[in-house]
């Protein structure tokens, strides 16, 4: 990660190298902690066994590696039915002290739209990605920096998280996150090769059933299916196997690197941000990558082997 907040991002996400020294952080205002309910942390356990991995799809992009598609067994693991929300993340917090990666570097990726003309004037903007701005003091319960709070959506997924802080969260919380090959077979919901966790078709019966961007990308959402942003952990209908918002919503970290001779992390199932015309990563074999200290207001996560179902 570094204090340069030109680097260009990887599809939705705003990404950062490593190496660069931290920045000194502010001393915070205590943090309000809402608590989560119990289903906030609920599982499904799933029995694994083989299954088609990857994609060949045409619309897919050659150097995200999702093909070929082959066959690949998992083990029996449990995985959350949702996201970690944000009054998950909150408790994680309050209980260990833990400094998030974002508040460390005082700075995080807000997409501009969500701005005040003041502060998106400031806050500076990738050359390839300028729908981004790395904004000063944007963090996890601050998501769009100073002057907003998390009021109305405690259960909306946690975002401004790096690998490093899921990581964290998953030591404390005696959970883990999926391997890729574990995200994907969750995710397909016992479907074989189907584009979306439901079936092939995006809006079955004109039904949205992800938070996607629609219209114009990046100057103009419709908000057809009714989020701007990020959507409650449960919003929409679960997949086959109980899991709500796989694909859509927020990018997922997952437990491996892109590739072997990469060490960036691999994310999966798009954001709200995705779009047709640009990031059709909303597709379940869909993948891209980040490093582990980045962050932005569409990256979160899920975790395995949850107690409880």
């Amino acid at each position: 990660m570094t204090s340069d907040r030109t680097t260009p991002g990887s599809c939705c996400a705003g990404g950062r190298g490593s190496a660069a020294p931290l920045a000194t952080r502010a001393t915070a205002p205590p943090r309000a902690v809402t608590a989560a309910p119990s289903w906030h942390r609920g599982a499904v356990s799933l029995p694994g066994g083989p299954f088609l991995m990857g994609s060949d799809d045409p619309d897919g992009f050659p150097d995200d590696h999702e093909g070929p598609v082959q066959p690949v067994t998992v083990a029996s693991f449990a995985i959350g039915r949702y996201a970690v929300s944000n009054a998950w993340f909150a408790e994680f917090v309050a209980a260990t002290g833990h400094v998030t990666d974002a508040e460390r570097y005082g700075w995080s990726y807000v997409f501009a739209s969500f701005l005040p003309g003041s502060l998106r004037r400031v806050s500076p903007r990738p050359p390839s990605t300028p729908w981004w701005c790395g904004v000063d003091g944007a963090r996890w319960d601050r998501p769009e920096g100073p002057g907003s709070d998390l009021d109305g959506r405690w259960d909306h997924p946690v975002v401004h998280v790096s690998w490093n802080d899921a990581q964290a969260f998953c030591a404390w919380s005696r959970t883990r996150l999926p391997t890729e090959a574990e995200w994907e077979y969750a995710a397909r919901g016992g479907l074989e090769q189907a584009r979306y966790p439901w079936g092939d078709e995006l809006t079955p019966g004109g039904r949205h059933r992800c938070n996607i961007w629609q219209g114009r990308f990046p100057t103009h959402n419709t908000v057809e299916d009714g989020h701007r942003g990020t959507a409650p952990v449960d919003a929409y209908a679960p997949n086959g196997y109980g899991l709500y918002n796989c694909v859509g919503n927020v990018w997922e970290w997952t437990a491996d690197s892109w590739s072997p001779t990469e060490p960036t992390r691999a994310i999966r199932g798009g954001s709200y941000l995705c779009h047709a015309s640009y990031c059709n990563r909303y597709r379940v074999a869909a993948r891209s990558r980040n490093t582990a200290d980045s962050t932005s207001g569409n990256t979160g996560f899920r975790v395995v082997n949850v107690s409880g179902g």
